[in-house]
């Protein structure tokens, strides 16, 4: 069990049976009365922001999360199919439970899986990932102004804007968390 003054940014809980991550929190003191927490929770099921105030020294339950690497193995339909590396158990993962996240898995990656009650919720990316880019219109020679950008076609279908002098198939270092361009790799 938690206290509510073990909150802080990022820690999972569950209220009345469902898990949440605390996305923001505050102590205050009303008038009357004692002291409560306002909170902001993301809702682990169905990825959605509520918010719930307790009153401070309320206890709420801690979720049965576990974080297991698996390999990301394929696509299927609208399912990413994942390998547990220790029981070599194949998990299929609902496309849209990961949301963009899918856009940046390459085949054999490995990748930290977030299950609750043994059931997958979330994929845990690196901040960065390189990719080699499939399309792009070509560079031209002495185009370096550095504010001009274009689309690239990465390697996995996604989207992303380049500098001008960036070609097909250059390596390419992308933020997981934005979508946006980092630099160019040697490769």
């Amino acid at each position: 069990m938690y206290s509510t003054t073990d909150f802080r940014k990022g820690l999972k809980i569950e209220v009345e049976g469902t898990p949440y991550e605390i996305v923001e929190f505050q102590h205050f003191k009303p008038g009357k009365g004692g002291a409560m927490v306002r909170t902001k929770l993301r809702n682990f099921l169905t990825g959605r922001m509520q918010d719930i105030t307790f009153r401070s020294g309320e206890k709420v339950g801690r979720p049965d999360l576990e974080m297991r690497e698996m390999q990301y193995l394929y696509r299927e339909g609208d399912e990413l199919v994942f390998m547990d590396l220790t029981s070599y158990e194949q998990l299929q993962i609902p496309l849209d439970s990961v949301g963009d996240k899918a856009g940046y898995l390459k085949e054999s990656q490995l990748v930290p899986v977030l299950l609750y009650q043994g059931k997958p919720l979330d994929l845990e990316l690196p901040v960065s990932v390189v990719f080699r880019v499939t399309q792009t219109e070509p560079g031209v020679k002495g185009d370096t102004v550095s504010n001009v950008t274009k689309p690239a076609t990465l390697e996995t279908g996604i989207i992303i804007q380049v500098p001008i002098f960036v070609n097909e198939g250059d390596l390419v270092k992308v933020d997981t968390r934005s979508g946006s361009y980092l630099g160019r790799e040697q490769g």
